[in-house]
């Protein structure tokens, strides 16, 4: 009889037990999402945007968290996704140990950083590549076949890759070196007698607001377009530039950091493979040059890069 009631209150212990667990599922007993965590540019629309992106990326496997700086000197438990070089910069002076995938950075910002912090550092780069730039100047304007580049001791070998890449497009490059800033007009007009047109890259010694409007007008004067370096430099006056769009950019973000959950390491940082073009229109009809459209100059660009089996990410 002793036994009995011994089974029997064995039994409803258990029941109690399994009913306990039962109804802590999933909420006492499911796990937190892994956090993703997000360092701001200070721009709302714009960090508020790319949250969004990044939260429907995202999905519920990590959950996307904004921190300030203060937070973000805590942070040992996950990535932290910035926007812009600022907030880059504002994290790493905080936390220089924790793993960071920059968003809004150009290569020549970033890659010292990514360099010497292979897998714990990485970035997706918003411009576009120099050979996707250089193309989209030949898909504008067909008969070119000379590229003007200048550039400072400093930072010319931003070009280098570009220059071995061109001759297999049936273009070739030349870059004029400018000594100090007191040079950069005559070494422009330089470039300019030798290019059918001057490719900017993303060197903030030569291109910046305070040179631009002044390489602009020496082109404009010698009858040259100038292509890239970025959207910024097209409403001022460049004929037209490449640059990856937000969803673009948060698309390849998120692969990066699913590498980095199942691995430990970023991949190396890049540009996203979609890109779009933008377009001074004024410019080209100022200059007398016909355009085809966006999507025309796109598909030419990625007719040629996949003829070469590449896609110019460089």
């Amino acid at each position: 009889m002793q036994a009995a009631k011994s089974l029997t209150a064995t039994a409803l212990l258990c029941t109690l037990i399994a009913a306990t667990i039962f109804s802590a599922t999933p909420t006492a007993l499911a796990q937190d999402p892994s956090p993703v965590y997000l360092a701001s540019s200070g721009n709302l629309a714009l960090d508020s945007h790319i949250q969004g992106l990044l939260e429907q990326t995202l999905g519920g496997q990590h959950q996307l968290v904004p921190v300030t700086d203060e937070q973000a000197a805590q942070t040992d438990d996950g990535p932290i996704v910035t926007l812009g070089p600022g907030a880059f910069s504002r994290i790493r002076q905080v936390n220089r140990q924790a793993p960071v995938l920059a968003l809004l950075v150009e290569p020549d910002f970033l890659g010292g950083f990514a360099r010497r912090s292979s897998g714990q550092i990485s970035g997706i780069y918003h411009g576009a590549p120099l050979l996707r730039q250089a193309l989209i100047g030949k898909a504008i304007l067909p008969q070119a076949t000379r590229i003007a580049l200048i550039a400072t001791a400093g930072t010319a070998e931003l070009y280098d890759t570009l220059i071995d890449e061109l001759p297999a497009y049936n273009l070739e490059a030349q870059l004029f070196v400018v000594d100090d800033d007191k040079q950069l007009i005559s070494t422009l007009n330089r470039a300019l007698s030798y290019g059918d047109f001057l490719l900017a890259a993303p060197d903030r010694t030569i291109y910046n607001p305070r040179t631009m409007k002044h390489v602009l007008l020496t082109a404009y004067r010698r009858n040259r377009i100038v292509i890239g370096p970025s959207q910024a430099y097209v409403k001022a006056g460049s004929l037209a530039s490449g640059y990856a769009s937000f969803p673009a950019m948060v698309e390849m973000a998120g692969g990066h950091l699913q590498t980095f959950f199942e691995t430990g390491r970023f991949p190396d940082p890049g540009y996203p493979p979609q890109f779009r073009v933008d377009i001074n229109e004024q410019v080209a009809r100022s200059l007398n040059i016909p355009l085809a459209t966006q999507e025309q100059i796109i598909q030419n660009v990625e007719l040629r890069l996949d003829s070469h089996g590449g896609q110019g990410d460089e």
